[in-house]
């Protein structure tokens, strides 16, 4: 593996590089970062949903609960045209999503937390992460404008961290990659 990661160093800095960009424009630019997900949400679930219909109709005579897949596909497309018709309620949506999401995520593991206390040490910290997520989901409830806006730059400092992270690994094992290489005597 190490030798593979030697010989291709230059696609982890490309990688960290490209990251550190991403991270940089969602940062700068987050009602355009936010406009491009919906959008690309939208295209995504509105293709899906399309299939999922032909899909359901094509295989009816073969699959009883077909009309399940029909009303997937059909609730797909309406979400999609949603998404391009109405991006702000998109976004609002999707904040309630990640935050609901996040406070079921946060009361389980804060639940699992009091549920280890009597097998384990440091359950703690567990809980903690519980609480938080229970935390932010609350404040995304609360303010949704300023929870999606929140979301954005966590994404982009993420994204410059991990780009970090990526370019710096591509410099070392380029370093590596140096002083791995076989010598050969110079001719005198």
């Amino acid at each position: 593996m190490l030798g593979a990661m030697t010989r291709n160093w230059w696609t982890l800095v490309l990688r960290g590089v490209l990251a550190i960009l991403f991270g940089i424009i969602v940062i700068l630019t987050p009602l355009i970062a936010l406009t491009s997900l919906i959008l690309l949400w939208g295209a995504y679930v509105l293709v899906d949903g399309v299939m999922a219909v032909f899909v359901a109709i094509r295989h009816r005579s073969e699959y009883p609960q077909w009309w399940v897949t029909l009303l997937e596909g059909i609730a797909g497309i309406i979400a999609g045209i949603i998404a391009f018709l109405f991006p702000p309620l998109t976004a609002i949506i999707m904040v309630y999503y990640v935050a609901a999401w996040a406070i079921i995520t946060g009361v389980m593991q804060i639940a699992a937390a009091i549920q280890l206390r009597k097998e384990i040490e440091g359950e703690f910290w567990l809980g903690l992460g519980g609480l938080l997520s229970v935390i932010f989901g609350v404040f995304l409830v609360l303010s949704p404008g300023e929870g999606i806006l929140t979301l954005l730059l966590l994404v982009g400092i993420y994204s410059i961290i991990f780009g970090v992270s990526l370019l710096m690994l591509g410099l070392r094992v380029r370093g590596m990659s140096d002083q791995t290489r076989p010598t050969t005597p110079r001719a005198a």
